[in-house]
């Protein structure tokens, strides 16, 4: 599906891989598809073609009365005739006018109405979608599939209606013609096939140059998102690169402006061989239709409405092959969004599905990990090729990656809290994605209450199952909106003392808005601690009756960190919790312990119990300590207040046994998209997650 090279980019085709850009076919059944579309709005359609059929007949009608004013009218000076037909000629164009606003507001409602079927079922399409979609796919391109080619579409489809006048218009203007002569009118109708065949070859042109312009668009659209987020903005402004950045962007940009200039010439070249056509026509016209009326063959008037009948025609000619181009643009557009929409999510409801007992109906469920073996999707079941920067060739993409977990097998007891430690890029954090089944195990089952979580209802997981990942997103709106997203229509005393148990209340009542400060894009207009007790609050206002922590104190300070774990404490009460943790003091009172290791689980038990056997958690826990201990940075282990650690940023790495280095902060990304939170980081590279 995925192929050759043209202009510097890859785009997708789907005949021969091998093939070039230029040789990029529509995929069968997509007229079709649009025709579906279309068929809600049925009854605007029919509307529209009875509105098209008058307005022809008017067009046409017009200069039939031209010739009976000329040659009724002014040559035989009857002023009652030329009167009483110019009113009516005035009337009609009236008429007219009102007939064709009348077809631009069902021709707008039609499309529209076909744009907003599209752009509404992408989006909840997308939605559906697995979190590896999200980790390959390019933003800037995938909003590009929403927003541009769904406009492209849209105005190609009001386009193609708005010109359904035109072939009724054509067809009863050939009627006219050849009821006043059917010699001129076949004189004019020859040319005809000479300027058809170059409209049909550029046509083809066009389809190429359409989707080559829609991608490069969508791939400076991408850079554009990834450099003025702030994120990106930040790292350019850090590294000091302002003026690798323009000049990488003046690079897309100058393809977009030399791939726009080819695709302008050709659109424009339909309408320029048209009008040179009528040109030739019209004095053809003229010239043989005047010397038959030297000859006495027909009056005045009959040249004159063929002439303006010619006009008529040629008009209609040059819009259905200006049209063409029109229609190219629309079949790539619609083909670019159905692509999209052939995607199968990977995580789907099966019919029958049952939902898991509300989260306020007894006793909160006990999660079971049953020879669970888990490999992340291969990239062709996930991801577009053209959606993706630098995607893989196509063979590759169909390559299966390594296995992430291997054999696991464990109870999380309920209302219990589980913790899961051990080095980065184990499986930690997809294990807890599991549990939220923003994946599906390659192998075993993971139950919730018993029951086989491809069993049970999104909606009731999703309303079970609550998780704060280390990178806490908020979206660009207000704090109270960012917190109603767990429970719309939450009041203000919930809102309040969720804020209160997350302890951040006390900041946000000091804002100048209060619960209704902008956040910011991403959560940035707060600091990291800020934004992880806000996602805390979120989670606690949601009240799930399964609570996943990803390092969910990973930010804050020594002073919020104990507050909030305070307050987690009595928020996980009754819960099943499961939580992935790095600072091994955090989770010393954890009901069980589990240490991952190169996708399996090596230990399990008591923190007492992990200690005294001595084994893998024992060596990270002393390390942990040890390195404390020299740096000053924090008590012993069995002190008071050695949950209190040191920041650890402020801290330098160590080396370990087993040549694994010793860094209690965030980890690399997991390949599968999970955040980072590892601590120890292999000297090599590792089973591919965490």
């Amino acid at each position: 599906m995925f192929a050759g090279q043209g202009s510097g980019i890859m785009l997708a085709t789907y005949d021969d891989p091998g093939n070039s850009t230029a040789s990029q076919r529509l995929r069968p059944g997509t007229l079709r598809r649009i025709l579906a579309y279309a068929k809600p709005h049925s009854r605007e359609s029919v509307l529209l073609v009875l509105l098209t059929v008058l307005d022809s007949l008017i067009i046409v009608s017009t200069p039939l009365l031209l010739k009976e004013i000329i040659d009724v009218g002014i040559l035989e000076k009857n002023t009652t005739v030329l009167t009483v037909i110019s009113l009516v000629v005035a009337g009609l164009a009236l008429l007219d006018a009102g007939l064709q606003l009348a077809q631009s507001w069902y021709s707008g409602r039609i499309s529209q109405g076909v744009s907003y079927d599209l752009r509404v079922q992408a989006f909840t399409h997308v939605q559906r979608q697995p979190l590896a979609f999200f980790t390959r796919t390019q933003t800037g391109s995938l909003v590009s599939r929403l927003n541009t080619d769904v406009v492209g579409a849209q105005h190609a489809l009001g386009t193609l209606l708005g010109s359904l006048s035109s072939v009724f218009t054509l067809v009863l203007v050939l009627g006219s013609m050849f009821y006043l002569s059917w010699l001129v009118s076949l004189v004019a109708l020859v040319i005809l096939p000479v300027f058809m065949i170059p409209g049909a070859l550029v046509g083809r042109r066009l389809t190429r140059y359409s989707r080559e312009q829609m991608q490069m668009n969508a791939e400076m659209g991408a850079t554009i998102g990834e450099r003025f987020n702030v994120a990106g903005a930040m790292l350019s402004k850090l590294f000091g690169r302002p003026r690798e950045e323009a000049r990488l962007f003046a690079e897309r940009a100058e393809k977009v402006r030399k791939v726009g200039i080819t695709w302008m010439v050709l659109s424009r070249l339909t309408v320029i061989i048209m009008t040179l056509l009528a040109a030739v026509v019209t004095a053809l016209v003229y010239g043989l239709g005047g010397a038959m009326v030297v000859d006495g063959t027909f009056q005045v008037g009959t040249l004159v409405a063929l002439a303006a009948l010619l006009a008529r025609l040629y008009g209609p000619i040059t819009q259905l092959s200006s049209i063409q181009g029109e229609a190219h643009t629309a079949m790539v557009s619609f083909d670019r969004i159905f692509e999209l929409l052939d995607l199968k999510p990977l995580i789907t409801e099966r019919e029958n599905a049952t939902d898991l007992p509300a989260p306020d109906d007894g006793a909160a469920p006990e999660i079971t990990f049953d020879g669970v073996s888990f490999r992340y999707p291969k990239a062709s079941e996930v991801s577009l090729a053209s959606l993706e920067s630098n995607a893989l060739p196509a063979d590759e993409r169909a390559q299966e990656s390594p296995e992430v977990l291997r054999d696991i097998s464990f109870t999380a007891p309920s209302g219990k809290l589980t913790a899961l430690v051990g080095p980065s890029g184990v499986g930690k954090t997809t294990a807890t994605h599991l549990v939220s089944r923003l994946y599906d195990p390659s192998a075993g089952s993971v139950r919730i209450a018993g029951q086989d979580l491809r069993d049970v209802t999104l909606d009731s997981l999703r309303r079970t199952v609550g998780v704060v990942s280390q990178d806490a997103h908020l979206f660009h709106d207000t704090i109270r909106n960012n917190l109603e997203y767990a429970r719309p229509g939450a009041t203000e005393d919930e809102l309040i003392e969720a804020c209160r148990a997350a302890q951040i209340w006390d900041t946000i009542s000091a804002l100048p808005s209060g619960l209704d400060t902008v956040a910011g894009d991403r959560g940035y207009r707060l600091s990291g601690g800020e934004k992880q007790r806000l996602a805390l609050a979120r989670l606690l206002l949601k009240a799930p009756s399964i609570v996943v922590l990803d390092e969910a104190t990973a930010h804050l300070d020594s002073e919020s960190e104990a507050a909030v774990q305070r307050a987690l404490k009595t928020a996980l009460r009754g819960r099943t919790s499961v939580v992935i943790a790095h600072r091994l003091s955090t989770i010393r009172e954890a009901d069980q312990i589990l240490v991952f290791d190169e996708g399996g689980i090596r230990e399990r038990g008591t923190h007492e119990e992990l200690l005294a056997a001595g084994g893998l958690y024992a060596e990270l826990y002393h390390t942990q300590f040890a390195r404390q201990a020299v740096n000053g940075s924090g008590p012993a282990p069995d002190e008071p207040g050695a949950a209190e650690e040191r920041r650890p940023q402020e801290t330098a790495p160590q080396m370990m046994p087993g040549g694994m280095v010793f860094f209690d902060g965030s980890g690399p990304d997991d390949g599968g998209g999970a955040p980072g939170g590892g601590v120890w980081h292999t000297n090599g590279p590792g089973p591919g997650g965490r």
